[in-house]
């Protein structure tokens, strides 16, 4: 009987509700620090998130919001400042506490690595940043807790191309018939979806609305003790929260 070998998960939205206190908050003083006028509200924020990629993302607010805005001739590298701007300014905000884990996240993580269950990442999110997520947020060694973190710039094509989970599937050596994939968001669906994953959906506050058509399970959070999911699609039994018997489940399920 085949057997689940491995967990991969998104980062931003799935692992933590990062976006709108986080990455939103970082490009905002990115750019005041950069004395730019440029701000990204919640509202505006939820829009620019169908462009996965902070980088594409600044460049299609100014395509698309800022035509008042002379673009120089090193917009490229203008960005790319502003990028590594805001990481920093994004690494401080976890040092602080401002982000934590999503309900569930670190009691799946602690029960899969004690049970040896292969732990991957599989984000475009840059590596600094997910570094950083996981030493403030989960623990110090966090990082370590996965085999392979898939990140950033490591592949041409963002999600919702499926080449972050080809390249992480290949780094791990498994079939994609031998994970399961965590995700939020339709962009994310599509990138595991694509690359023949089964896949459990937590949706946030700016995926909510999304199409999570496909997915085998779609919930609210993974669930907590005293603090139970809310099943929006798919089939759990009794349970409250995600374990790994709810995992194998669902592995083994059609």
């Amino acid at each position: 009987m085949p057997e689940l070998k491995a967990l991969i998960f998104d980062v931003d939205g799935t692992l933590a509700d990062t976006e709108r206190d986080g990455h939103r908050v970082a490009f905002n003083r990115a750019f005041a620090e950069a004395g730019l006028d440029w701000n990204w509200s919640v509202e505006l924020y939820g829009k620019l998130l169908e462009v996965t990629g902070g980088k594409e993302r600044m460049q299609h607010y100014l395509d698309k919001y800022r035509s008042d805005y002379r673009q120089p001739a090193n917009i490229k590298d203008l960005i790319a400042q502003l990028h590594a701007a805001k990481t920093r300014h994004y690494t401080q905000l976890l040092a602080e506490g401002s982000i934590p884990l999503r309900p569930g996240v670190k009691r799946l993580l602690e029960e899969a690595k004690s049970q040896g269950m292969r732990l991957a990442i599989a984000t475009t999110t840059t590596p600094a940043n997910v570094t950083a997520l996981l030493e403030n947020a989960l623990a110090p060694d966090g990082p370590s807790w996965f085999e392979v973190i898939a990140a950033g710039d490591i592949v041409p094509a963002k999600k919702p191309a499926p080449d972050i989970y080809f390249y992480a599937l290949d780094k791990m050596r498994l079939k994609p018939e031998d994970c399961l994939a965590f995700e939020d968001s339709y962009n994310g669906l599509q990138s595991s979806l694509q690359a023949r994953l089964k896949t459990v959906i937590t949706i946030n506050d700016y995926t909510k609305d999304h199409d999570f058509s496909g997915a085998v399970l779609v919930l609210d959070h993974l669930g907590d003790l005293g603090q139970s999911f809310t099943v929006l699609s798919g089939q759990v039994g009794w349970t409250t929260y995600v374990d790994l018997d709810l995992l194998h489940h669902l592995y083994r399920s059609p």
